[in-house]
This record gives structure tokens, sequence and C-alpha cells, in this order.
């Protein structure tokens, strides 16, 4: 498929979602969801396969293992470009619209210990640095935090805010329309995700393979 666009329709189809989500919803309009969602955003990555890699296309089904949530589907479609097992780019269309975000999403016990040793290192005024100017570029800094500094850190450590994070990554909406249901949105996720790569290559040798 040539992509040419995230339509409207992928939008409308999660906000209908959102009201309904049932088995029965979905075997109804599962069409819709190939055609108008998932089709195009696995068009999307491949357009930008070429200077990051290849993505990979989630699944709409939950798990509900372990969630008191037994809603089925997810609200959202999301493509991940993974630059090792914990770090990458990411982008997301759902009833909210469409966004991209770089970074890392889950970090285990001994990725977390890593984390935390790195942003105490001399790499620390760094990640601090690459935070802030992204912050100040329209980013916004996300991720599970602890209330209170970890196990191990003052309070008053330089770098609390980050010692914090128990994930980070950075994120912003696209809000342009005309962007987003055009080809034009290639070049705007291309751009979003060269910005955020240092935020990315800053955490791959952070972190443990």
């Amino acid at each position: 498929m040539t992509f040419s666009g995230i339509p409207h329709a992928a939008v409308d189809f999660y906000v209908e979602l959102e009201q309904d989500n049932t088995t029965e919803f979905w075997t109804a309009h599962r069409e819709r969801y190939e055609r108008d969602v998932r089709a195009p955003m696995a068009a999307l990555a491949a357009e930008l396969e070429e200077e990051f890699g290849p993505a990979k296309v989630f699944r709409p089904q939950r798990n509900l293992r372990f969630s008191r949530d037994k809603t089925p589907y997810k609200t959202h479609q999301g493509v991940y470009v993974g630059t090792g097992r914990r770090t990458g780019w990411y982008a997301e269309v759902s009833a909210d619209g469409f966004r991209v975000s770089g970074g890392s999403y889950h970090l285990e016990p001994e990725a977390l210990a890593a984390y935390r040793q790195a942003v105490d290192g001399p790499r620390g005024a760094a990640l601090e640095a690459l935070v802030t100017g992204l912050h100040n570029a329209g980013w916004h800094i996300e991720g599970s935090t602890l209330r209170t500094a970890p196990r191990g850190f003052g309070r008053d450590h330089p770098r609390i805010g980050l010692l914090r994070h128990t994930s980070i990554s950075a994120t912003r909406w696209v809000n342009d329309a005309d962007v987003v249901t055009t080809h034009a949105l290639v070049g705007r996720v291309r751009e979003h995700w060269r910005q955020v790569r240092p935020l990315v290559e800053w955490l791959r040798p952070a972190l443990p393979a």
C-alpha cells in the first residue's frame, strides 16, 4: 500500500470503539480497522524504514491476563521501531489524534538500575541538557515516576527529577490535519523522530542489551 496519509476515518473508528468496545462492534467493523487504521499505519512505517529500521505494528487486542479492565481492544494503533530491547521510536493514532514519541517505555529492574547509574554518573548532565532542550522545543517529557527519591539517592540530588523516572520518553502531537491526512506526514514524523534521536541514542548504551 502506498502511504497517502492517516484518514479522518481512523480517528472516527476509535471514537466509536471507545463508545462500544465489544467483540460485536469489532467483528462488524473489522474491515474499517484494516483499511483505515492498520494499513495506513503500516504504510507510514514502511516509508520510514530505510532511515530508522523496520517497525512493529502492534496487534489491536489487549492483554487481559493481569488487567481488571476487560475491554477486549486497544483504543489506539501504535507502531514501534526499536533500537534495542528497551529503546526506540513510536507513532500512534487514536480518538485524540496522532502523536509521535521516542525513548524508553518500560525499564525492568536491571535496566532501571543501569539507567539510574548513568543519570548519576558523568553522562547524566548530557541527559539533563537533552531533556531540557526537548521540553523547550515543544516536546512533553513523559514516563512513570516515583513520588520520592529512589533508594540510595537523596532528595537533594541535582538530577533527582530524572532519577525518579522508571520510564522516560518525549512525546508530541501532530495537530495539523492537512499534514496528518496526506503524504506530508512522512516528512513530519521523520523530522520529529530525528529531533528525539539524541534521547534514544543516550538511552541505548545506558541500558543492558
